[in-house]
């Protein structure tokens, strides 16, 4: 009985939230709507690292190849299948996790360093292998459309307050499913996992199992994170993916606090703040091409680095030090 009124707190809650967002959606300009589409994808995407490294304890440094499988299967569902854009975000998700149940099945047995260097390497090697298919584009990519809004929302109503439905919708529903799975017992043997493996298996918890499970469902979320960024891009490349973004997501995580959902729009806020303030540096002090080029990298280092050191659990943790 407990566990089903919180969760229909939460599926309160989440309801008001998307409500706010769908009216601040409407009462803010272009920009800051493009901008908000791009938390929502960011949000989404720590969420799936704080699923895979906060609740399960696996490490993994390659996230960026996991959004671009996600990204590739969505844009070769509209171009090739011309398959509607939402059932190719869906598409993007299931493949993306398909992708994660295989890897996690190749790399259960690894952990620490291991586990962090095999995904690494991954997210190092996939632009290279992007190129080796005639049918992903090459560097040149294929375009995702996801087409102007429905005629019924009225003349207004822009592409980019789309983008924002969108994004803001498809990362409200995946986070609220995750926060229930968490609340669940899967969420508590994910735990006991992270805690000590050795005694999460002597209590008869399954951990190799646990762990293909909790690689698959983050590498879904991760697809979905890598559709939503190719839609707002309008089309996926090799390039759209660095390794730089992984470590990105990396900091947000950290800067979330990697042991809880709960901040988790935080980073993806972060994320997006940092390009705007490396220009507003650059426009004070001015710099070479390659300095405009770097800050926004050097920032994100400066600010993993920062959060590592003072509040490896997210800000809440400096909360309670004052207290």
């Amino acid at each position: 009985m407990h566990n089903f009124s919180a969760t229909k707190k939460r599926l309160l809650l989440f309801i008001l939230f998307g409500w706010l967002l769908l009216l601040v959606g409407d009462r803010v300009g272009e920009l800051r709507q493009y901008q908000g589409s791009f938390v929502a994808m960011y949000t989404l995407a720590i969420a799936s690292i704080i699923l895979l490294t906060g609740y399960s304890g696996q490490l993994s440094l390659g996230h960026s190849a996991l959004m671009a499988v996600g990204a590739y299967a969505g844009a070769l569902s509209t171009n090739n299948a011309h398959l509607h854009p939402v059932i190719a975000l869906i598409i993007a998700t299931f493949v993306a996790g398909l992708f994660g149940l295989i890897l996690g099945f190749g790399v259960a047995r690894l952990s620490g360093p291991y586990l962090a260097g095999t995904t690494l390497a991954l997210a190092v090697s996939l632009p290279s292998l992007a190129n080796q298919f005639p049918i992903l584009g090459g560097e040149q990519g294929v375009a995702f459309d996801v087409g102007a809004p429905p005629a019924r929302f009225g003349e207004d109503f822009s592409q980019y307050k789309w983008f924002f439905w969108i994004s803001s919708l498809a990362a409200l529903i995946m986070i609220w499913l995750i926060a229930n799975l968490l609340s669940s017992k899967y969420g508590r043997s994910f735990r006991a996992m992270r805690d000590n493996q050795v005694a999460a298996q002597l209590t008869g918890i399954n951990t190799g199992r646990l762990k293909v499970t909790a690689f698959t469902i983050s590498a879904g979320m991760a697809g979905l994170a890598g559709g939503l960024l190719v839609m707002l891009i309008s089309g996926v490349s090799p390039s759209a993916f660095p390794l730089s973004l992984s470590f990105s997501l990396l900091t947000g995580a950290v800067v979330t606090g990697v042991y809880s959902l709960k901040g988790v729009m935080l980073g993806g806020l972060v994320l997006v703040a940092i390009p705007e303030i490396a220009d507003s540096v650059v426009n004070r002090i001015g710099g070479s091409e390659g300095f405009t080029a770097t800050l926004p990298g050097f920032l994100v280092s400066a600010l993993l680095i920062a959060a590592v050191l003072f509040a490896p659990n997210g800000p809440g943790q400096l909360l309670k030090k004052k207290h």
